[in-house]
């Protein structure tokens, strides 16, 4: 290929499924289709709504909208209780759909798909046709009210980028031969790893738009940004791969929305322990060892709180329950809200340096609850510790992992 084409290259295809959650409800139901719809954890006024379809949306409903505030935007809401089981039913067969198109590189989330792009597919006019036929596939394969947008461009962060650019059922292409100008009329907070308080940080120092941001040199950015992060992404704007620095994994978390009953120390704690059991579980199951454990909870009315310890390189889940429990000493008083526990500092196992005083009997008894609870079901066998929590904390929803069929209860 002569290299007057490359500015019409494009190495990412990511999909980015529309309001995925409230989507499948209406594919399920066809009732429900063509109306406002919402998603919830629980029925409960003061929870929030974690999806939107878009009849929905266009009464300013979004997600994160309390259920009490959605019901006087819009009177003729339906509220759906979310069944995290249906949304992994329905995204093992995105997938599969996908696959028929084209090797999926990576699944980023419960909605979001990564495909990498080789040889001829590059072309922009064949990445564009790939596009198609990958909303073919979904509509004819899965479901005729699933409708995705899809980003094309040189890395896979500006395909995320692009994913979202036209929503719904939108088709965006970053060429490298646009960038950084193509970014222009988006803003800072558009961007993936942009929150509040980094928008914030950036607006102190007068980086309030796009073009603003993308005029700085990599130097600066990094000074803007405190990191080395900074710089990365001037990179990523430009269309640069970064090897290894897209797909890593930092953490394993399980978090989750108390029920009015439970809305007090004791039920909370029953909570986060089985979150604690459910996430070493996962921990194994994905072969890496954690090094650092933070609990997280929120409150009704006042601020929320974090605690994290360090920890020897352990999946052990009795180790986990310990920390829990020094950790969670330190917790304030208050009307508990939500939950939330993560595992960080992952290693591979293949990267895995046994300590001198690892029980190697341990290993042996975690691998054997979790073969047991898999042949006979989860909390067929289980810790002591856990026995109070019996089936409470059923997961419900997961956006940015997806969770087995059988992890509910």
């Amino acid at each position: 290929m002569e290299p007057r084409d490359l500015g019409r290259l494009v190495s990412w295809l990511y999909l980015d499924m529309n309001s995925f959650f409230a989507s499948v409800e209406q594919e399920m139901n066809p009732s429900l289709r063509g109306k406002p719809v919402a998603v919830v954890p629980l029925h409960a006024d003061t929870t929030s709504c974690i999806a939107v379809s878009y009849e929905g949306k266009s009464f300013g409903i979004k997600t994160g909208t309390k259920v009490g505030e959605a019901k006087k935007l819009c009177p003729k809401m339906i509220f759906v209780a979310g069944d995290h089981s249906n949304y992994v039913r329905y995204h093992d067969k995105i997938v599969a759909a996908v696959e028929t198109c084209l090797p999926v590189e990576a699944v980023c989330s419960i909605d979001e798909i990564a495909c990498r792009l080789t040889g001829s597919q590059q072309n922009l006019e064949a990445a564009k046709a790939l596009a198609a036929k990958v909303k073919s596939a979904i509509k004819t394969q899965v479901g005729v009210w699933l409708k995705c947008s899809i980003g094309l461009a040189p890395n896979r962060y500006l395909a995320k980028i692009a994913a979202d650019m036209q929503k719904p059922d939108g088709l965006t292409a970053l060429l490298p031969r646009d960038l950084p100008q193509a970014l222009h009329r988006l803003t800072p907070r558009d961007l993936p790893g942009v929150g509040r308080k980094m928008e914030a940080r950036l607006n102190a120092r007068a980086i309030d738009t796009m073009e603003r941001l993308c005029a700085l040199s990599a130097e600066d950015l990094r000074r803007a940004w405190g990191s080395v992060r900074g710089e990365e992404l001037w990179h990523l704007l430009r269309g640069k791969e970064l090897k290894g620095k897209e797909t890593e994994q930092k953490s394993i978390s399980r978090s989750h929305v108390l029920p009015p009953e439970m809305r007090q120390e004791t039920g909370a704690l029953k909570v986060v322990k089985k979150l604690t059991v459910k996430a070493a579980a996962s921990l194994r199951k994905q072969g890496f060892f954690a090094t650092n454990m933070q609990v997280y909870v929120g409150f009704l009315g006042q601020d929320g709180w974090k605690a994290r310890c360090g920890l020897m390189e352990t999946q052990d889940t009795a180790d986990f329950l310990r920390a829990l429990a020094e950790l969670w000493q330190g917790v304030p008083r208050g009307t508990f809200y939500i939950v939330g526990v993560a595992l960080t500092g992952l290693v591979p196992e293949s990267h895995h340096t046994p300590d001198l005083f690892e029980n190697p009997s341990r290993a042996r008894l975690n691998k054997a609850l979790d073969d047991l609870n898999r042949k006979f079901g989860k909390d067929a066998v289980y810790y002591g510790a856990v026995h109070e929590s019996g089936k409470i904390a059923p997961l419900r929803i997961a956006f940015s992992r997806i969770p087995d069929v059988d992890e509910n209860g």
